[in-house]
């Protein structure tokens, strides 16, 4: 508890402010955790630590109009459609961030946000979403604040409001491979918010990987992430798999520095198969993989076998199937293998292609 209320005393707003009317635009990508986080405490504290690749296009752009002095109310608009739920959603994040941004009850708001990638399409929306909203209060604060903010806090409490939204939106505030959540084998790693992993301990061979997401179903899911979450507090396993999360870390700290694609392979595919077998394994119990994700795992396997090529996938808490592959020589042949083998197995041909962003 000491170490929990340091952390957000630091984050505590300054009460001396010169609210006006603003506009601020923000944009923030999205990203694709390897380690995965699956389970978490009170105040998005997550269970385990988690790293995450920032993607480059897949982004989420806001515009946050504020009107000072009126009573506080939130309109919120994804792509020029009224979203009443959301908004509901961000007026309860607003009140629960208030001790940390004082003035920001203090007016009222119009929030339009754009996406580059499809709903439901297995791309963190919530990440991108919250990362961009985060940023743009900042901006505000910055705006309002009568102290002089340095880049590097602005970032940090940016990432930390983040996460109060959306536990892994803290990790998109940052490009590269970015950690969130305690670890022993990252400095400067916190529940609290998220951090860059050190780029000079990363081999260039990780630096270059393209992620192409196959849209196997583009319906909501039947289970939210809220809920699965929830589970793990009951999950037989729980304890066991937040012991592997950090058992990882020590194993993708080795592999990272030495350029060992195949231990990566290995480690970044058994990560995805465990969330969702912590899935299977919770009571009750869920499935949110289809036919479709368990056929393109089985020809990724056969085509990695045959020709040794370094074609993989990490999935999210969804049937859609993230395949990370780097870009080489071997490039052309296994984007023809995706668009000849794989693409016909989603459910309307939708595939989304991204990179890796550093």
């Amino acid at each position: 508890m000491p170490k929990a209320f340091t952390m957000t005393q630091e984050f505590l707003g300054n009460p001396q402010f010169n609210i006006s009317d603003q506009t601020v635009s923000e944009s923030c990508p999205s990203n694709i955790a390897l380690i995965k986080y699956w389970g978490k405490y009170d105040n998005q504290i997550p269970a385990n630590p988690s790293i995450s690749y920032t993607l480059n296009h897949c982004r989420t752009s806001t515009t946050m109009e504020f009107v000072a002095g009126e009573e506080f109310s939130v309109r919120t608009f994804l792509s020029g459609h009224e979203e009443k739920k959301f908004a509901e959603k961000i007026e309860k994040y607003f009140k629960t961030i208030e001790p940390y941004l004082p003035w920001i009850l203090t007016g009222r708001y119009t929030i339009k946000t754009e996406n580059t990638f499809p709903h439901s399409s297995g791309i963190a929306s919530s990440a991108s979403g919250f990362g961009a909203i985060a940023k743009c209060l900042m901006n505000l604060d910055q705006l309002f604040s009568t102290d002089n903010h340095q880049p590097s806090t602005i970032n940090q409490k940016a990432s930390f409001l983040a996460r109060l939204g959306s536990g892994s939106a803290c990790r998109s505030l940052y490009e590269g491979l970015v950690v969130w959540g305690k670890t022993d084998e990252v400095q400067g790693s916190s529940d609290w918010f998220a951090a860059q992993y050190p780029n000079d301990d990363i081999h260039p061979i990780f630096k270059n990987f393209n992620d192409w997401v196959l849209l196997i179903h583009e319906g909501q899911k039947s289970v939210s992430s809220t809920v699965g979450h929830g589970l793990m507090n009951t999950n037989p396993y729980a304890e066991r798999r937040f012991q592997e999360a950090h058992e990882n870390f020590a194993k993708l700290k080795t592999i990272l520095s030495s350029g060992d694609m195949e231990g990566f392979i290995k480690l970044v595919e058994h990560e995805a198969l465990t969330l969702h077998a912590m899935m299977m394994m919770s009571d009750p119990a869920f499935i949110l993989m289809k036919t479709g994700t368990l056929e393109v795992i089985n020809k990724i396997w056969d085509f990695r076998r045959i020709t040794g090529l370094s074609l993989f996938f990490t999935l999210d808490a969804g049937a859609n199937v993230h395949l990370l592959f780097p870009n080489d020589i071997d490039n052309d042949r296994i984007t023809d293998f995706i668009k000849t083998e794989l693409v016909p197995l989603t459910q309307k041909g939708g595939v989304v292609k991204d990179v890796m962003r550093f």
